[in-house]
């Protein structure tokens, strides 16, 4: 391909359409802003599928976080009472199992809060907004 046969790009005092009415152009426009619209609204909705998955997955280890601490304040509490009222071995053993289950709720508890600290809003979609908004008010300002 020669250099002759390549297209230049529209010169800035050229129009680009000028076989085309003014209705037409505003058509054009309409439908060109209609379809950029409807990809932010695509865009946003799956980037808030994501999040929503991570935050999601993020309660569900913090509902296990809490049925383990609930577990554990109920075991913890008989061991305690058993333990104090009878002084017996029965109590130490209930004490060991609720421990282990206070310790099992702290770790699914961190993971619950890590998970739901990396879930984030639309990032990709607010950015392009911000950019398309930026694009518009210097196209009018020309």
């Amino acid at each position: 391909m020669s250099t002759t046969d390549r297209m230049e790009p529209p010169s800035a005092t050229e129009p680009i359409a000028p076989e085309k009415s003014l209705p037409e152009l505003l058509s054009e426009l309409s439908n060109d802003f209609s379809g950029l619209v409807t990809t932010h609204i695509d865009l946003a909705k799956v980037e808030i599928k994501e999040e929503v998955a991570k935050a999601g997955k993020g309660a569900g280890l913090l509902s296990g976080a809490a049925v383990s601490a609930l577990l554990a304040i109920l075991l913890l509490s008989f061991a305690a009472a058993w333990g104090l009222s009878e002084i017996v071995p029965e109590g130490v053993a209930f004490l060991i199992v609720g421990l282990v289950w206070a310790a099992v709720a702290a770790v699914l508890g961190l993971s619950g809060r890590q998970r739901l600290a990396e879930a984030k809003g639309p990032e990709k979609t607010v950015e392009e907004v911000k950019e398309d908004a930026e694009w518009l008010r210097q196209q009018k300002n020309k």
